[in-house]
C-alpha cells in the first residue's frame, strides 16, 4: 500500500503503471497545485505510510519538493519510508530527449520496489 501525488501528464504514466502492475496504491490527482490539496495527501499518506511524487519538473525546486516538505512537516510520525520523487533530471528540458527525461513506467517501478523495502 502507498500514495502516488501526481498532476498533469503524469497522471496516465503513473494510472498505467499501478494497474499493470497490480499495485495496490491511492493515486491522487492534484488537478491543481496551488493551491493543492493537502488534506487529501495528508489522509492518503497517514493510512498508507508511504508516497511516492511523480512530476515531469526537474527535481530541484519543483512541485515534488513542496509536496515533500509538507509530508516530512505534517507525516513524519506516519511515514513508514522514505518519501519518494520520480521527476525530471535537474537539466534543461530537452524536448528532442523527451523519452528519457520524463518519468516513465521504468522509472516509476524503481521507486515501487525502493519504497517496498521498508516494512
Amino acid at each position: 500500500d502507498m500514495t502516488f501525488i501526481t498532476y498533469g501528464s503524469m497522471v496516465p504514466t503513473v494510472m498505467n503503471t499501478v494497474t499493470k502492475h497490480s499495485i495496490d496504491a491511492d493515486v491522487i490527482d492534484l488537478r491543481t497545485i496551488m493551491p493543492y490539496d493537502g488534506e487529501t495527501i495528508l489522509n492518503s499518506v497517514k493510512k498508507t505510510g508511504k508516497a511516492i511524487i511523480v512530476h515531469e519538473a526537474p527535481r530541484t525546486l519543483g512541485m515534488g519538493a513542496e509536496i515533500s516538505a509538507f509530508l516530512s512537516e505534517r507525516a513524519v510520525e506516519y511515514l513508514s519510508a522514505p518519501i519518494l520523487r520520480v521527476c525530471g533530471p535537474d537539466i534543461p528540458f530537452p524536448y528532442r530527449l523527451e523519452e528519457y527525461y520524463l518519468p516513465n513506467e521504468e522509472r516509476i517501478l524503481k521507486a515501487i520496489n525502493r519504497i517496498q523495502e521498508f516494512r
